[in-house]
Parts: C-alpha cells; structure tokens; sequence
C-alpha cells in the first residue's frame, strides 16, 4: 500500500531573495486532512510561503520534509495559480495534458478530461480555446487539469481574485468537493469570507513570520492575537 505524502513539516525554513528574507523562520505542519487557508495583509509572504511548500521556491534556511520521498511527494501535489497558466490548446486539450506527459493514452486521456469539464462546469465548451474563457471559466480549467491526476495535496494562490459573486460560489464548490474526495488543501486568500466558509485551519502571516494559528470550526475567530484581530477589522498593518 502506498503511504501518504504527508505530513508536510516547515522546520525553521526560509525563503530569501536578493539578500531579503521573504519568510521564515517558519514551524508549521500540514496534516492530512481539511483546508488551510493562509491570511496576512498585502506583502506578507503568504505566497512565498506557499511556493516555498509546493518547491517553486528552495528553502535558504531550515528544512521542508514530506513523509515521502520527495522525488514522490512532487509527482503527487498540485499548485493554481493566481493568474492560471493556460497553453495554446482548446480546453479538452488543457485538462488532459498532465495525463499524457505521465504516458496515459490519448483516448483515455481525452476521456477523463471530458469527464472533468462537465465536472467543473465546462462541458460546453471542450473545443473552444482555452484563451477565449472568461476569468471565472480560466479557474476552472486550471482547477480541473490540477485536480485530473487525484494530487494528494492541492495549493491555490488566491483562486478567486477578481472574480464575482457568482464564480467564486463555483470555485468554492468544486474545491469543497475536491476536499470531500480526499484532497488536502493549502490557499491563500484575501477574503475573509471566503476563509470563514472553507478554513478548518488558518495561519496568519505578518512581514513574513506565522504570527498566529487557529484550528477547527471557527477558525478564523479564534484568532486572538492584536495584529490577528486588526487585520481581520481592516486596519492598516506595517
């Protein structure tokens, strides 16, 4: 039986940049169930620390460790982006990808792509190009073609900025339904909202440190710290 990648542990770990320290030092662990949802003002680091989590960025000090290998652990995690890549291919062709280049047929990858467009809202518009799609429709291919290979672990960074009321209502049910089926979910946001609805866990980062964390039903409100409830009233935080 293969066992799980997680948990994902930040021992003392740090992202620097240009002699800056963009995060760190940083001590968290990341369980294997639920939504962890990362909050801080604007510049705080919340997606250094998710790239430095998924390994787009290394970490300069500490130590990031999975329970698995890590040549394991990146074959089996996923990470959206703010602005969702998007290659030149209609959206069929989008959302197979990552089963061809892991040697799936052609038919059967089609076959589950098609699969996972109605499931995220998108079986009307398999032939059309991927560039042609609205903001909300963008999410959605790149949360589909995340989710097609059953990632052990999906980060999102912001994965409703900018969109209305009625995307983000479509996007939360497809992460929720994502997170029942077994996915574990790690995301930053800038709505409180959003976090209230979905977080079973939340840290809260402050010029690069996790200030604060809170667990469980309420988790946002159990924040307790005075830069934590500043925040969440709207008050300017240097």
């Amino acid at each position: 039986m293969v066992g799980s990648i997680l948990p994902l542990r930040l021992e003392a770990a740090a992202v620097r940049r240009g002699g800056n320290r963009l995060v760190g030092p940083v001590d968290i662990e990341i369980g294997a169930e639920g939504v962890t949802v990362v909050i801080g003002p604007n510049g705080s680091g919340k997606t250094s620390l998710l790239r430095l989590m998924h390994g787009l960025e290394r970490a300069a000090e500490g130590r990031v460790r999975w329970a698995a290998p890590r040549t394991e652990a990146r074959t089996r995690q996923a990470y959206v982006f703010q602005n969702p890549i998007l290659m030149r291919r209609h959206v069929v062709g989008n959302i197979a990808y990552p089963l061809l280049v892991h040697g799936v047929r052609r038919a059967e990858a089609r076959r589950r792509a098609v699969d996972w467009a109605e499931k995220v809202g998108l079986g009307e518009a398999l032939e059309r190009a991927a560039s042609s799609l609205s903001g909300g429709e963008r999410q959605k291919l790149a949360l589909a073609r995340a989710l097609i290979r059953r990632p052990e672990i999906l980060f999102l960074d912001e994965p409703c900025a900018n969109l209305d009321g009625r995307a983000t209502r479509e996007i939360e049910a497809i992460l929720a339904a994502a997170r029942d089926s077994g996915t574990r979910i790690v995301m930053t946001t800038h709505d409180m909202g959003q976090a209230r609805r979905l977080a079973t866990e939340v840290f809260f980062l402050l010029r690069g440190r996790v200030r604060e964390a809170a667990s469980g039903r309420g988790a946002l409100e159990r924040l307790a710290t005075p830069e934590a409830r500043a925040f969440l009233n709207g008050d300017i935080l240097e």
